[in-house]
């Protein structure tokens, strides 16, 4: 039985041959081990993980079926509500215990999932590292040093490091791309509307979204499917159709040229993503290399979401502002900057953008790529990153290649590149809006071709029997 398979830990449990009790106490006492070393977790929720876990094996002994994610433990964002426990949002504000689970978080025991713990962020989500000064650093266990990513560092550094085979994160800008990169795994950043936000503490709603991390693409897919579809509820869910993966034999991948361009990027990872697209012409994929001016992202791109974010932080921001960490203050401020032509130029040009994707997938290229970062060393402490001898503010380097996409409102995933390198790199695939499956598709082909790969990094909790 191997702790990184979802999908194999739920065949056995619901056949009987695994009890679910056993895989959620390994994956407790892997998470308690974990914690000085990765500080992945704000909450280990082991007395409700029991108590789930001893109801599924009940209902397996009773010969019925807890469902297609029975009895796998799940990592979930500190941000996402859950009925009994606290939510904290990664602030420093009391947080009160919820008295309703969001949809997602029903919808994954539903499936039998079982949540372990919440994970460390980004304070409010706000960011790209994970470095929070109320919960402190999740730390990457590639390199204990170096940032995971944020704002869902927790869930990416609990998948990457084995101690559970899913997460559960919340991507506005890359928030889920981004530490999935960092610790090379997958990250799936849905359409909007497509997995619902109810229950969801909001960063800015007409971009926020919850998707899944995970090691491999099967694991993805099976907590996608268990969490995607309307919800009525949710003013901003869509009632789209979800389809299972599904891929051409010779899928084509368009290579947009200008989506490279949009921030510095070190020789590392152009070298990678190069070795990327070599791979991917080996394994059976056409490639093409797509000029397209239409998506290089406006100059003040970031600042349209300013007027969302002060509308959620606004009061409490004026009455509480020591209460906020030093760089979401300066954020904070700044987000004061946006004008209406800023929102204007950003949805003219999102939806401009939109509609060329789609109409390059109507011409036959079946998923875009790019970068999710421009390198993948960020220290801990350190605002700045270097890349090859340059110095640039981090969110430069870890925000510019994924924020876009979250404008125009499209699926994308961040995949861990087939290297031999010590950190891991990744590469972001890109479809029309309600083509998850597509995406999962070409994603599972290139896995198991060997393109696409989760390493195991030094810091590793996972048990493999």
């Amino acid at each position: 039985m191997a702790m990184i398979d979802a999908v194999s830990i739920a065949e056995q449990v619901r056949t009987g041959r695994l009890r679910a009790t056993d895989v959620i106490e390994r994956a407790l006492d892997a998470a308690i081990a974990s914690h000085d070393t990765l500080n992945a977790f704000t909450l280990i929720d082991r007395a409700g993980a029991r108590t789930r876990a001893e109801g599924i094996d009940r209902l397996v002994a009773d010969g019925r079926d807890p469902g297609p994610l029975a009895g796998v433990p799940i990592a979930l964002k500190d941000i996402i509500n859950q009925a009994g426990l606290p939510n904290t949002k990664g602030a420093s504000f009391p947080a009160e215990l919820e008295t309703e689970s969001a949809t997602v978080v029903r919808r994954l025991g539903n499936a039998g999932a079982v949540i372990v713990g919440r994970t460390g962020l980004h304070e409010f989500a706000y960011g790209f590292t994970s470095e929070n000064p109320w919960f402190g650093p999740v730390r990457n266990p590639w390199d204990t040093a170096l940032s995971p990513g944020g704002s869902s560092g927790g869930s990416a550094a609990a998948v990457a490091s084995g101690i559970t085979p899913v997460g559960i994160g919340t991507d506005t800008g890359g928030s889920v791309r981004v530490p999935a990169a960092l610790c090379g795994v997958f990250g799936l950043k849905v359409t909007h509307g497509r997995v619902p936000l109810a229950g969801v503490f909001p960063l800015a709603p007409s971009l926020d979204t919850v998707g899944p991390i995970a090691r491999t693409v099967r694991d993805l897919t099976a907590c996608y499917l268990a969490i995607a579809g309307d919800d009525p509820s949710d003013g901003w869910s869509v009632p789209e159709p979800v389809e299972r993966p599904t891929s051409p034999e010779h899928p084509t991948i368009g290579v947009v040229r200008q989506w490279s361009d949009v921030a510095p990027m070190s020789e590392a990872t152009a070298k990678a993503i190069n070795g990327f697209i070599d791979a991917a012409r080996g394994a059976g994929c056409t490639i093409e290399f797509v000029d397209e001016p239409a998506l290089v992202p406006p100059e003040r791109l970031a600042l349209a979401a300013g007027p969302e974010i002060l509308a959620v932080h606004e009061e409490r921001f004026s009455r509480h502002r020591e209460r906020y960490g030093e760089d979401l203050k300066l954020r904070l401020d700044r987000c004061r900057d946006a004008t209406t032509g800023d929102l204007l130029d950003a949805a003219r040009w999102a939806a401009a953008a939109r509609n060329h994707i789609l109409r390059m997938h109507g011409t036959g290229v079946d998923v875009l790529v790019g970068p999710v970062v421009g390198g993948n060393h960020k220290l801990i402490g350190h605002d700045e990153m270097t890349i090859d001898g340059d110095t640039y503010f981090h969110r430069e380097i870890l925000s510019s290649f994924t924020s876009p996409i979250n404008r125009i409102g499209v699926p994308a995933l961040s995949a861990p590149i087939a290297t031999a390198e010590a950190l891991p790199h990744a590469v972001q695939l890109v479809a029309p809006m309600w083509c998850e499956h597509i995406i999962l598709g070409v994603a599972s082909r290139l896995e198991r071709a060997g393109v696409l790969r989760s390493g195991q990094p030094p810091h590793w909790y996972g048990q493999i029997t």
